[in-house]
């Protein structure tokens, strides 16, 4: 008898959601806490360690949907899309802040950056102007989605092959 391989579909929405909504209440966290401009370096360990876990979640709950059996493959593809999903609610945040809730968003973070650049002694007012006006090109919104969702998705790929690598388990064909 052939065992049928389970849906993915389902595991990467719920997934994708879930990752999608621990995503936005750490960027509420930062927006409340007043740390969304100049964020410490740490909210990017949590939002790391947010990801990893739920991709890996992800891809485990596939596998035991699927009697225990994990093609790397199919690890990938729970994974990315997974990340595609949670990106996505991620882009849709970072737009009603940017545009809704804080409309000078952008202004606020090039304003931080520029005194961080000038609190350092090498550098001179010149290099922080030319620092600054190719910060400014870079920050426009379709920039920034576009990078989020590059970078959520490339994140994936690499997360969801380690842990494919490390979950994988092929079935018996005969």
């Amino acid at each position: 008898m052939e065992n049928e391989k389970a849906s993915s579909k389902k595991i990467i929405i719920n997934y994708g959601i879930l990752l999608g909504i621990v995503s936005v209440l750490l960027g509420v966290i930062m927006y409340v806490t007043n740390a969304y401009t100049d964020p410490h370096w740490i909210y990017s360990v949590i939002s790391f360690s947010i990801l990893i876990g739920i991709i890996s979640y992800g891809i485990k709950a596939y596998k035991t949907a699927n009697n225990g059996y994990l093609a790397l493959m199919d690890a990938i593809k729970v994974g990315i899309g997974i990340a595609l999903i949670g990106g996505v609610i991620g882009v849709i945040w970072s737009l009603t802040l940017t545009t809704v809730i804080e409309p000078d968003y952008t202004q606020q973070v090039l304003e931080a950056q520029r005194e961080k650049m000038l609190q350092n002694p090498d550098m001179t007012e010149e290099l922080v102007e030319q620092s600054m006006a190719i910060a400014e090109k870079f920050s426009s919104p379709f920039i920034s989605i576009a990078v989020s969702i590059i970078g959520s998705l490339f994140l994936g790929f690499i997360i969801s092959l380690i842990a494919g690598l490390i979950m994988q388990k092929k079935q018996d064909l005969y």
